[in-house]
């Protein structure tokens, strides 16, 4: 849906802060669904991994196709190299900034610091803005979302196992190549050879209906994930790190973001995906990276639930003032 779509479709006197937040809610809204159908017992704990892999696997890289086919940003040359760099430079920049200020959090040894610094520094850069991309903008700017999200996925795969680990990256490097690099690889060369006009319309109609499926599953395996570790919000500590947290995601680094995005000599297309990640709220996923990698789930969990919740009323401030600051409307 474009921004003129939108512009149709709202009420009379809605302004673009009730625009933003009428796309957030639903986001939390099914994410909360998932929470609930957890505790009914009605998705269980076994069934996570399977369908994970189907998102990753098979859903999200439909969507992507879905999105980059025939999109006429993934054909320009500084769009390929520098949303990638920005992707990775953007999360280097937020785990750097997070790790300096851990100590402030009030948390004692270094397993919990370095999932800190792992978990403020890693932003939603999924789940919650392709939604929102789609909603405010055009196919053009959610396809660089996606070529932005391979540098953040790079950088997801190296610099985050690093600094959980502490050690070698030489078990993990492989997960880099994942279902949806493939898929934006294909897309690119697809576009380059100008092939992608002799799809057949079933292809693309499948890879449209696919690519929808995604992101309210993920969204749901979001809610269900974050069921799970509810039990281990609560701490002395707990207020201290959710404080500092929203500090830092919510405010310092998107400050830090928006210069990027303001100086960058780059595309339009770039400059609001840019805009868009500064909004985020911290990601999910590190909850489970810190269960896996030795680090603390519940130090993630309070960083995820903090800046998830002040998000709601962060994201749509931070886009509105942020896209008008870059003038990247």
């Amino acid at each position: 849906m474009t921004r003129e779509a939108i512009s149709v479709t709202c009420r009379p006197g809605m302004n673009e802060f009730q625009t933003v937040l009428s796309a957030v809610i639903p986001i939390f809204a099914i994410a909360g669904v998932g929470l609930l159908i957890r505790k009914l017992n009605w998705l269980t704990e076994e069934a996570d991994h399977s369908l994970l892999r189907v998102n990753i696997n098979v859903l999200m890289p439909c969507l992507i196709l879905d999105s980059a086919l025939g999109n006429p940003a993934l054909s320009r040359i500084s769009n390929l190299l520098l949303a990638p760099a920005v992707g990775f430079g953007t999360l280097a920049l937020g785990i750097v900034v997070a790790l300096a200020f851990a100590r402030f959090s009030g948390l004692s040894n270094e397993c919990e610091r370095r999932t800190f610094g792992v978990s403020v520094g890693m932003y939603n850069y999924g789940y919650v803005p392709i939604p929102l991309s789609v909603l405010l903008f055009d196919k053009q700017t959610t396809g660089v979302l996606f070529l932005h999200n391979v540098g953040v996925e790079t950088g997801l795969w190296t610099l985050c196992v690093m600094v959980l680990t502490g050690g070698s990256l030489q078990r993990d490097w492989r997960r880099v190549i994942n279902g949806p690099l493939i898929a934006i690889v294909l897309a690119v060369v697809v576009n380059g050879l100008g092939i992608q006009h002799h799809a057949p319309q079933v292809v693309l109609t499948a890879l449209h209906w696919l690519g929808q499926c995604s992101i309210p599953m993920a969204l749901i395996l979001i809610g269900a994930i974050m069921a799970d570790h509810m039990s281990e919000f609560h701490s002395a500590s707990g207020w201290r790190v959710i404080g500092m947290a929203v500090l830092l995601r919510l405010g310092l680094l998107p400050i830090l973001f928006l210069i990027i995005a303001r100086y960058l000599p780059c595309s339009v297309e770039l400059k609001r995906v840019i805009v868009l990640q500064a909004s985020m709220p911290a990601a999910v996923f590190p909850i489970i990276m810190a269960k896996h990698y030795g680090g603390d789930p519940p130090t993630a969990l309070r960083v995820v639930i903090g800046t998830s919740v002040v998000s709601l009323v962060t994201i749509p401030l931070w886009l509105r003032v942020g896209l008008d600051w870059v003038g990247s409307r």
